[in-house]
């Protein structure tokens, strides 16, 4: 080994335990839960840490029979709440778990089925591109 370069074999040690403390954090993230809510916590929506979606749960006084575009419009905000609040948990288990050494900027990109935060922060991942809000063409 020449003075002033690393060794070899701590820099593979040390990728080993980065390897080992990330697999903990995406155990982690799985096993915990997130919540969000929409319309003063009338929907919420758990999903866990690594954005499976556990359940939703709606207040009856949430259901207008009249108006069900605002109970699907608050089901959608309480997900993409809890969604948000999943990305940044992960963020911050995965930071920790690699010490703060962007991959990213090694061009590794992030990690095989974790979240990764959407394009637009307020779309959800399936939700296609924003289709605006009303229906029908005005014709």
């Amino acid at each position: 080994m020449q003075p002033g370069l690393p060794d070899l074999s701590q820099i593979m040690l040390k990728a080993q335990q980065m390897q080992d403390a990330v697999e903990q954090a995406k155990a982690s993230l799985a096993d915990s839960e997130v919540s969000g809510s929409a319309g003063g916590g009338v929907v919420t929506v758990m999903v866990s840490g690594d954005g499976e979606l556990r359940s939703v749960t709606i207040s009856p006084e949430a259901v207008d029979l009249d108006d069900l575009e605002t109970l699907g419009d608050l089901v959608v905000a309480a997900a993409r709440d809890a969604s948000r609040k999943a990305g940044e948990m992960s963020e911050q288990l995965m930071a920790q778990a690699t010490g703060g050494f962007d991959l990213e900027s090694l061009g590794l990109g992030g990690f095989p089925g974790m979240p990764q935060p959407p394009a637009d922060p307020g779309a959800l991942p399936g939700s296609g591109s924003g289709s605006g809000s009303g229906s029908g063409s005005g014709d």
